[in-house]
Formats: structure tokens, C-alpha cells, sequence
């Protein structure tokens, strides 16, 4: 694709959510580049200025408490992580605060853990907040909640996170600023003779091989999470850039269209904003297996999933829980809320719908999952390579 394209993708879209990379904003001798912090605000007031809504998705708390802490590298252990956080966090905050101010730009802090988005009434509750602050012209800039976040609730990175935000407020464009300039075909700081892809139409499996393992030091997420990020933003219809966010003045260029960093294009047909919800932010609890046919009426027939189709269940889970439909070879085809509890679908599967009340005692649906509760992906296996 070429420059041109990149323009006319990019025309007219202006929800975007900007994701700032630790590597961009800290480190950890200095602790906060508040001159940094300054450049971007400045690019970002004049955005908004310019009829542009933005979420800013910040990463750099734990970074920023290291130096006021006393310590000397990144905290291994969780409370610590934790503590750093609570000491970085405001620290970033009043950095933020202070340089929007210079333009008469107003920004909210808003700190959110993955069970804020995996449950539907919370994810709703956040979209309302955000909009809000649009219409009250303020920049929310979000976080994840270190200082009370563990693996159970993590979403992992912010590249991850401002993907599942993309998804929240229906953005239309991700900007990823990062410490290096792009997706390279090599690691560029070791070999040379790497190039630098400047657009992906789609991201297949091999893109996310060639992404490889992280370059950055001060962050937790690479270029991998990076690309992910990417393909969950394409799947909601969003374009995604990730540039070097310690050049000035690149989140303009990028969003003019001009062919810096790397572009991954948004995908032809959309999820809707349930849809997205439902593929990539709500936790996964188990798995059901499912035979040849199942998979054939579900994947291109678009029904929803019988009783009968099930040969296997794995996990434990409760009815309205999220579950990855794997066909007969393992490999994930679907996802969906499911209308019974593993135990209850232990008992039916390989059941016709009329035989569930004979085999539960009761029945409440004919269906195991919806097909309004069920989402078809081809792409669902590449996170997992």
C-alpha cells in the first residue's frame, strides 16, 4: 500500500487513542522526561484543537516511582511493583496536568484493571465516563490499576490495553509511540540489513512471528504486543501506527498519513462494539470442542451452537461466561457466552435439544450458545503462536 492510501484510510477519522510507551516517557535513571511529556501535550493540544477527540493510554507509573523509592531496577515482586505504582502514578499525573495547562487543556486520570472491562455493566460504565469527558472537552488519560491489579486481573501491557480502550469508545485509530520506528523484518539494533515494513494490510501469523521478542527496556509490552494490539484495533474497524514517540512532532505526520512507523489497516467488516467485547475483553473460563458439523454451521452456516455438536468439555464455568470453541483438532473457531454451566453441558453434549430437560431435569435454552452470543474468527488461533 502506498502513501496515498494511507491518507484516504486515514480522512476524516478522529477518535483516536494515543498509546505512550514507558521507553517514550521514563527511565529508569531519570525517572520522568518531563520535557518530553511537554512536546506530546503540545501535539496533542493542537490535535484536539483540531477537532480531534483523544484517549491517552500512559504507561510509566511503576518507571516513575523507582527513582523516589531509592531503587535501581524495575521491582520484581508484585507489592513492590505496587508501591512504585502508587509513588509513580501521581507523580505522572501532576506531569500531564501541569504541561496540558499550558494550553488550557484539562486532563482526567482514570485507572482501570481488566475485570473494569471483562464485566459488561462495569465496560458500559467505563464508555460512559470517557464520553463524558469528551463532551466536557477534557483528555482522559488512562492507566492500568497497578497499585490493585495481579495476573488474575492484569490486561498484561498498555499496548493491550489501548487495543481493549479502542474497542471501549469505538476509536478509529490507535497511534503507538514507542522507542523504536516501527515493525522491522530484523532486529534493526543488531542486524543492519533490517528493513523497516511501512504498511500491513492484514496481520497474519507470519507478521506476528516477524515481530519477534521485545526491544524496549523500560516497558513490559514489545513489538509482539504491538502487533496484537494492531490486530484486535483491525477486528473494531481501527487503523493502527506505531512510531518512534521520541521524535517531535510524529503523532501529526502519522495522522496526516504520511509513511513513518509502521500502519496496520483496519479490516474490511468490522466487529460490532459487542462483538469485540466478546472476542478479545471478555476472559476466556473453558473451552468446548466440537465435531465437523458443529463447526461447519456455526463458521459458515452462522448458527448457534446445539447441544449435539459438543464431543468435549474443558475448564470450569458458570452460565453467561465466556468459552473458546475449538474444533476437532484443538484449534480455536469461535468464542461466545455460554446458556449452561460446564457441569450441565457435561451432561448434554452429544444431546438433541429436545432431550435436555430429560437429561438436566429442566431446560432453559435450546441452545448452548447463541449465535447473538457467538463470535466466528479466523484470526483467534494467531494470538496464541
Amino acid at each position: 500500500m502506498s502513501h496515498p492510501e494511507r491518507r484516504t484510510t486515514l480522512a476524516g477519522r478522529k477518535r483516536v487513542i494515543v498509546k505512550i510507551g514507558s521507553g517514550v516517557l521514563a527511565s529508569r535513571a531519570e525517572g520522568i522526561n518531563a520535557r518530553r511529556i511537554a512536546t506530546l501535550a503540545a501535539e496533542c493540544a493542537k490535535l484536539a484543537s483540531d477537532g480531534y477527540r483523544l484517549v491517552i493510554v500512559s504507561s510509566g507509573a511503576i518507571a516513575s516511582g523507582l527513582a523516589p523509592l531509592g531503587l535501581r531496577e524495575r521491582p520484581k515482586s508484585i507489592p513492590l511493583k505496587q508501591a512504585a505504582a502508587a509513588v509513580g502514578q501521581s507523580r505522572l499525573m501532576w506531569a500531564y496536568q501541569r504541561a496540558f495547562s499550558r494550553y488550557q487543556r484539562r486532563v482526567a486520570q482514570v485507572l482501570l484493571t481488566g475485570d473494569d472491562l471483562a464485566r459488561r455493566s462495569r465496560f458500559l460504565n467505563a464508555r460512559h465516563t470517557l464520553s463524558t469527558l469528551w463532551d466536557l472537552d477534557v483528555i482522559p488519560i488512562i492507566n492500568e490499576n497497578d497499585t490493585v491489579s495481579v495476573d488474575e486481573i492484569k490486561f498484561g501491557d498498555n499496548d493491550t490495553l489501548a487495543s481493549l480502550v479502542v474497542g471501549l469508545v469505538e476509536a478509529q485509530v490507535l497511534v503507538i509511540l514507542s522507542d523504536v520506528d516501527g515493525l522491522y523484518t530484523r532486529d534493526p539494533r543488531t542486524d543492519p540489513a533490517a528493513e523497516r515494513v511501512v504498511d500491513v494490510p492484514r496481520v497474519t501469523a507470519d507478521i506476528v512471528r516477524l515481530a519477534g521478542e521485545s526491544l524496549g527496556e523500560e516497558g513490559t509490552g514489545g513489538m509482539r504486543s504491538k502487533v496484537l494490539a494492531a490486530r484486535r484495533a483491525a477486528a473494531s474497524g481501527a487503523a493502527t501506527i506505531i512510531v518512534n514517540g521520541r521524535r517531535a512532532g510524529v503523532l501529526s505526520r502519522a495522522l496526516n498519513g504520511e509513511p513513518i512507523g509502521t500502519m496496520f489497516f483496519p479490516r474490511p467488516k468490522r466487529l460490532s462494539s459487542r462483538q469485540h467485547w466478546i472476542a478479545h475483553v471478555v476472559r476466556v473460563s473453558g473451552s468446548l470442542y466440537l465435531d465437523d458439523g458443529a463447526v461447519r454451521a456455526v463458521v459458515t452456516g452462522g448458527k448457534s451452537l446445539l447441544p449435539s455438536g459438543i464431543t468435549r468439555v474443558s475448564g470450569t464455568f458458570s452460565a453467561g461466561d465466556a468459552v473458546a470453541c475449538l474444533d476437532p483438532n484443538g484449534k480455536p473457531i469461535a468464542r461466545g457466552l455460554v446458556n449452561y454451566g460446564a457441569e450441565e453441558i457435561a451432561q448434554i453434549q452429544g444431546a438433541r435439544s429436545s432431550e435436555i430437560a430429560k437429561r438436566l431435569g429442566y431446560k432453559y435454552y435450546d441452545e448452548v450458545i447463541h449465535r447473538d452470543n457467538l463470535v466466528v474468527d479466523e484470526e483467534f488461533r494467531i494470538g496464541s503462536i
